[in-house]
């Protein structure tokens, strides 16, 4: 009841009209900043710091709120139509919601990532209103070897279920690792795949490699077909979605949040890992696997809606923990240090009129954005009727403007081309991408984890499993793994029954 009453004096603070600008005028960035590839809401949130000096806490952090949600639909939108995610976030959305658009259907597709981050972010602000002390304390007792177990079930999970078979999953996979490798070793200091470079020294950024590879290797691929089929726009059909897409699409809704509210509250990966594990449950769960891979509007509507809950499931350890989970929820931090606050368990007792005015924007937040961008679906879904050769000329533009964004690099630009030219190779040879953005996302993080686990056990392989909780994802990993396996014995000891009985039906009859 404390935490109702709370939030009902928080929207006594959000409603204001000077506060709803300020959500308004940070969904309206948001989105437009998101759609932009390579400035993600990391970024958006970075370059506006300065701006919001003259303005209340309250204020601001209201439209940073804003800003974090609309850049996550907008990457969502340029992942759909044209196969370029504006964010690592929205690198699911492009596995389905691209080959949705190429059918005609990229409207029917921004529809469901609309309603999917509108369900997933109203249920995620409601689960952080209700459950914030309980998450918190749980984040705490999470050690290396559960995060470590978290990234390697990731991986699996992964590999098991894109692309033709699992030996081209697994190389797409060590494709991501390698290039993750790329940079400082975080334990010695060490330069590693760097060739000299000190550029590289800091790594390949995220968001080069997921442009490169999504958005110039699906350019490059585009171009090298062109002479053999033409050019024609894509046609953009029927704005809103029907009965039978509303009935595929309902169930993924309410199971997006349940994966990505957890994961957004404990420090494993941010959106990725339960984006996902989203559309890796939505495979398993679907009744129509034949068209994953091929425009399944459930591969679009879980991972969306997993993506806007773990959004406010990172706020959940920021503002209890002052434990930041994402790249923005570390720029928001560093906002609140701005204004001379520390986030922490004291900040509700200390801050509630901040703290409970931002909880509250989210959810005015959420109508305003679902407000804004359902309508616009088909507006963004004409982008489409576009002829191919000018339009993929456009994301190789605003490819390299956006790498070039990251680090103000010309390097940069050198290694989006390699990038791209290595997704060009993955196409060609049927290698899935999203394991290796996956490898690129985790691996660092991965490996880190498991140096720490291994160091804290003095170098014993029994430190990786010695929490129940580590335990429990080994044995869900043992199992996806093994399915396939025990599905084939499954159906040859069946196969043997049911020959063994059509022989005694004809030695009887």
């Amino acid at each position: 009841m404390d935490s109702l009453n709370s939030l009902i004096d928080g929207f006594g603070t959000a409603l204001t009209p000077m506060n709803l600008l300020w959500a308004a005028i940070g969904v309206l960035l948001g989105t437009a900043i998101g759609v932009l590839p390579g400035i993600g809401p990391a970024m958006a949130v970075a370059l506006l710091l300065p701006v919001t000096y003259g303005l209340d806490p309250t204020g601001a952090f209201i439209m940073f709120a804003g800003i974090y949600y609309g850049a996550m639909f907008g990457g969502s939108t340029t992942s759909i139509l044209l196969n370029t995610p504006g964010e690592s976030a929205a690198v699911v959305a492009a596995i389905e919601g691209n080959p949705m658009a190429k059918a005609g259907r990229g409207a029917q597709a921004l529809a469901a990532a609309a309603i999917g981050h509108f369900a997933g972010g109203m249920i995620g602000t409601i689960l952080l209103v209700v459950l914030a002390p309980t998450v918190a304390s749980l984040a705490i007792g999470i050690g290396a070897p559960d995060y470590f177990a978290i990234m390697v079930l990731a991986f699996i999970a992964v590999t098991s279920v894109l692309g033709a078979s699992r030996i081209r999953g697994i190389a797409s996979l060590l494709i991501g690792l390698t290039i993750g490798l790329v940079g400082l070793d975080q334990m010695t200091g060490q330069q590693r795949l760097t060739f000299g470079s000190l550029h590289l020294a800091d790594g390949v950024d995220v968001v080069i490699v997921a442009v490169g590879l999504f958005a110039i290797g699906e350019a490059l691929w585009v171009a090298a077909h062109l002479r053999r089929s033409t050019g024609k726009p894509i046609p953009v059909g029927r704005p809103w979605l029907g009965r039978t897409d509303l009935k595929r699409t309902w169930k993924p809704w309410l199971r997006g949040p349940v994966i990505g509210f957890p994961f957004g509250a404990i420090p494993a990966g941010g959106a990725e890992i339960p984006t996902f594990l989203s559309y890796v449950t939505e495979k398993r769960l679907s009744k129509h696997r034949d068209q994953f891979g091929k425009g399944a509007i459930e591969g679009v509507a879980g991972p969306e809606a997993a993506a806007s809950a773990s959004a406010a499931g990172t706020l959940v350890s920021m503002l209890t923990l002052g434990l930041p989970t994402t790249a923005v929820a570390a720029v928001m931090l560093a906002a609140f240090q701005q204004y001379g606050i520390q986030p922490g368990p004291l900040l509700f007792e200390r801050e509630p009129e901040l703290v409970w005015g931002l909880i509250a924007s989210l959810f005015v937040g959420m109508v305003l954005l679902l407000a804004l961008n359902l309508p616009l679906a088909p507006v963004w879904a004409k982008l489409l009727r576009i002829p191919r050769p000018y339009l993929y000329a456009g994301i190789l533009f605003f490819a390299a403007v956006g790498a070039y964004a990251v680090g103000g690099e010309s390097l940069d630009l050198v290694i989006l081309l390699v990038i791209g030219l290595i997704g060009f190779g993955m196409r060609r040879y049927g290698l899935p991408v999203l394991p290796a953005v996956i490898g690129v996302i985790l691996g660092p993080a991965a490996e880190q984890q498991l140096r720490r686990a291994l160091q804290i056990s003095d170098g014993s392989v029994t430190g990786l499993v010695n929490t129940p909780f580590s335990v429990t994802v080994y044995v869900i990993v043992v199992l996806i793994v093994a399915w396939p396996l025990i599905g084939r014995l499954i159906a040859r000891r069946r196969g043997g029954r049911n020959t063994a009985e059509e022989s005694r039906t004809v030695g009887g009859g």
